[in-house]
């Protein structure tokens, strides 16, 4: 009996659908920066916070590309010629930049920054429900960044490890490799960055760890293109903490439409319009109703 076609076309069907995934993953970064321009109640963080860690962040890769690019060059330059040197020494340095960066400022002073773009831009999307129970919040305030209060309990945007440092700082040398090497180490480390963009989210929601993790493991195609987007733009010297501030609200509210697809779903029976938009919506964590 020969195949149907539905056979034949399931490949290109799931085909698509991965690649749709992929897209819609990689595009919220991008649209984050764009959300964060059009929210003038964002920017009193940016500049109060992060404007002197970026002037910090600027003299750090100064030093950098001063003392190490040209020796690095050189060692490049050797095996790779003179365009493949060139662009890897730059992302190489780069990296070593983030991870003095990361290792020095984010997990102090960044992180409180970025719980609040990523409560506020959920309160922007109606869910004031998720964010009352974990913090103050004054109601009357003019806009979602005033309202946000002290955190009633512990609050991260991601947790801060030494071994997520250790992996950044041991996928580098993944840049010494011609071609294929400088696009390894944004995928490997910007895989582990979309992984972390929605802790906070997560947490929010009550979810235990083990819960989280296979939650983590169904999304890790769409974790893997947001966090690759997102790596790049951490990448770019100076601007670093601006898009590390846009990505944040770009996780917000992709967390914030799979919020949405969740609520609307649980409590009554799958049909058949909930199927379409399973296989073109982000897979959606659902709770247990009981």
């Amino acid at each position: 009996m020969p195949p149907s076609t539905h056979t034949l076309t399931r490949p290109f069907h799931r085909l698509a659908h991965l690649l749709s995934r992929a897209a819609r993953a990689a595009w919220y970064p991008i649209h984050g920066i764009w959300y964060f321009l059009r929210h003038p109640e964002f920017y009193p963080i940016f500049v109060g916070r992060l404007l002197p860690l970026s002037i910090i962040s600027f003299l750090v890769y100064f030093i950098l590309f001063t003392f190490t690019f040209i020796p690095q060059f050189l060692l490049l330059y050797i095996f790779q010629g003179r365009a493949g040197a060139l662009i890897n020494t730059t992302v190489l340095v780069l990296g070593e930049g983030l991870v003095l960066i990361q290792a020095l400022f984010e997990g102090l002073f960044v992180d409180e920054c970025r719980v609040d773009i990523f409560d506020a831009t959920l309160i922007n999307h109606g869910f004031v429900d998720l964010i009352a129970p974990q913090r103050v919040l004054f109601v009357d305030a003019p806009n979602s960044v005033k309202m946000l209060g002290k955190p009633t309990s512990r609050a991260e945007y991601s947790p801060f490890s030494w071994i997520q440092i250790f992996e950044l700082v041991a996928c580098l040398p993944l840049n010494l490799i011609p071609y294929i090497g400088t696009p390894a180490f944004i995928m490997i480390t910007g895989s582990r960055v979309g992984k972390l963009s929605h802790y906070r989210w997560y947490k929010l929601r009550g979810i235990d760890k083990k819960t989280m993790k296979r939650d983590l493991h169904f999304k890790s195609w769409d974790y893997l293109w947001f966090g690759t987007v997102a790596m790049v733009l951490q990448l770019i010297p100076v601007l670093s903490f601006f898009f590390l501030l846009t990505t944040t609200s770009a996780a917000a509210m992709w967390a914030a439409k799979m919020e949405e697809l969740s609520r609307v779903r649980v409590g009554r029976p799958v049909t058949a319009q909930d199927r379409v938009e399973q296989e073109t919506d982000d897979p959606v964590y659902h709770d247990d109703p009981v």
